[in-house]
């Protein structure tokens, strides 16, 4: 069974850096693509970026792109997302995700599986 934890969220000032970690268990992940969502309040879960796992290409969102970088430790089994220069608007979940596959796909329903997400809050 996949198991993703995510770790590494909490409160942040603007302009300050910030990693997220996402632990994954349960199976061999070098077919899979890693992928990290968010949900701010009373919007819906949106793409942040993802990684394949087998080569290394990433992904990002328009809104993180040169701030915020995705990266793997395949001896760790996990997941990294580093955040730089982060925004108020950059406040919400953050959920880690894995897809069957190599594709950096940038859907929600796109992936498998999901971790229960962690908050990160970035004040003014």
């Amino acid at each position: 069974q996949v198991q993703l934890v995510e770790s590494g969220g909490g409160l942040v000032q603007a302009g300050g850096s910030l990693r997220l970690s996402c632990a994954a268990s349960g199976r061999a992940f070098s077919s899979y693509t890693m992928g990290w969502f968010r949900r701010a309040p009373g919007k819906a879960r949106e793409f942040v970026a993802a990684i394949s796992w087998s080569d290394g290409r990433t992904n990002y969102a328009e809104s993180v792109k040169g701030r915020f970088t995705i990266s793997r430790d395949n001896a760790k089994n996990t997941v990294y997302l580093q955040m730089n220069s982060p925004k108020p608007e950059d406040t919400a979940v953050y959920y880690c995700a894995a897809r069957r596959g190599s594709g950096v796909e940038e859907l929600v329903s796109a992936y498998n599986y999901w971790g229960q997400g962690t908050q990160v809050t970035v004040s003014s």
